[in-house]
């Protein structure tokens, strides 16, 4: 018997970031020396007392069904963080925790979009945002965040792509792949757009807290009642606690929303895991000296590769605000060494200077790649050394 997929599944394209990591790996397993630059993950472990904290809610046998939308407790945390940081209250019952930020975006478009609704999604994007709005029968809309704005969207820009059929806009703030960041004025003038044409905003807040100098996260519902009842945050630890792999993220919004949401999740997932939201209490309870430690790190491996970075020929790049990624154009430099596009370029850099970048391609801008610095400091220095020795050698 053969099996017919569903057409849903049949458009889907396959993460890049995710098929260029599994490359490298077969090529390491094979005994090549590759640097993976391709990871969206910080390469340090989770804190002690957050693990410590999961292991002693096993062993008092915590280890059973949580409601659907997560742990009382965790929740209150979460509500605790809004107000510390954004000095926004939300009440529970607006709150849902999930298995990872990418659950709450999956749910989130479940419940919102009928077939046809439109989300505006401004390019670069991560890459997962356009595969679940058509997942959700929805269809992307596109914007170019140009690159002489910071790859940032204008609120003209989004006026021009809004029709009757607009459902929502992403907003992801600081951004994966560009790692810029959207000031408060810039949000002001998109939440007014959003407020006057009634276009819910779906804010990645992900990595809010890698940010580097004097720049500053703001949320673009902290702006104003109206802007609050009109925004979901998406959001969760992966990224600013290291817990990638604990898969604990959650989304704030109106009790209608969430209420769905969580309806959904008990269709389908039951609950997050329960020794994975123990552990996300003490993530937010406990101390966040370790979160202070990764992000200096993080923003001193920035400064110390940008200039080598940017000395390759052919390479321009706008030097991130945040998040733990570059994201050069690299359009010249497969001019000068004769490649035809910038997925063939990036397929010899790893092919020949063993260095694994993410083409950009997948993330809806095809004249760059995506570089990870979220790993040691030497690997980064060798990985930069390594792909301006294969460009020099290519040069005509």
């Amino acid at each position: 018997m053969e099996i017919q997929l569903a057409q849903r599944v049949k458009a889907l394209t396959p993460s890049s970031t995710l098929a260029i990591t599994a490359k490298a790996k077969e090529l390491k397993a094979q005994g090549f020396d590759v640097i993976g630059l391709g990871a969206g993950e910080p390469d340090f472990n989770t804190p002690q007392h957050i693990i410590d904290a999961a292991v002693q809610s096993m062993n008092e046998g915590h280890t059973k069904y949580t409601p659907s939308a997560g742990l009382p407790a965790l929740k209150k945390e979460i509500v605790n963080k809004f107000i510390q940081d954004q000095g926004i209250n939300y009440d529970p019952s607006e709150i849902i925790v999930t298995n990872g930020a990418k659950h709450a975006l999956y749910t989130l478009f479940q419940v919102l979009l009928n077939e046809g609704d439109e989300v505006i999604i401004p390019t670069p994007y991560w890459v997962s945002y356009p595969e679940q709005v058509k997942l959700a029968g929805g269809l992307p809309v596109y914007i170019e965040g140009k690159e002489e704005n910071d790859y940032k969207i204008t609120p003209e820009q989004l006026t021009s792509a809004l029709s009757k059929k607009t459902k929502a806009v992403i907003i992801n703030s600081p951004s994966n792949p560009t790692g810029m960041l959207y000031s408060q004025s810039e949000l002001e003038a998109i939440g007014e757009v959003c407020l006057k044409h009634e276009i819910l905003i779906i804010s990645d807040e992900i990595y809010e807290k890698l940010v580097y100098g004097d720049n500053k996260h703001v949320s673009i519902a902290e702006l104003s009642p109206e802007l609050k009842e009109q925004t979901v945050i998406i959001n969760g630890v992966s990224k600013s606690h290291s817990m990638t792999g604990w898969r604990i993220g959650y989304a704030a919004g109106s009790k209608e929303l969430i209420k769905a949401m969580t309806n959904l999740a008990s269709h389908s997932t039951s609950n997050p895991t329960t020794t994975a939201q123990y552990g996300s209490i003490a993530a937010y309870a406990g101390s966040q000296e370790m979160l202070l430690e990764m992000r200096e790190a993080f923003e001193h491996r920035l400064n110390t590769i940008f200039e080598n970075l940017i000395a390759i020929p052919g390479f321009t790049c706008l030097k991130p605000q945040g998040a733990f990624y570059l994201f050069p154009n690299v359009s010249k430099a497969c001019e000068l060494t004769g490649y035809a596009n910038v997925d063939d370029f990036s397929q010899a850099l790893l092919e020949e200077a063993m260095v694994a970048v993410i083409p950009g391609s997948g993330f809806g801008a095809p004249k760059n790649i995506r570089l990870s610095y979220a790993t040691s400091l030497d690997l980064l220095e060798e990985a930069v050394r390594r792909m301006h020795q294969f460009v020099d050698s290519k040069l005509k």
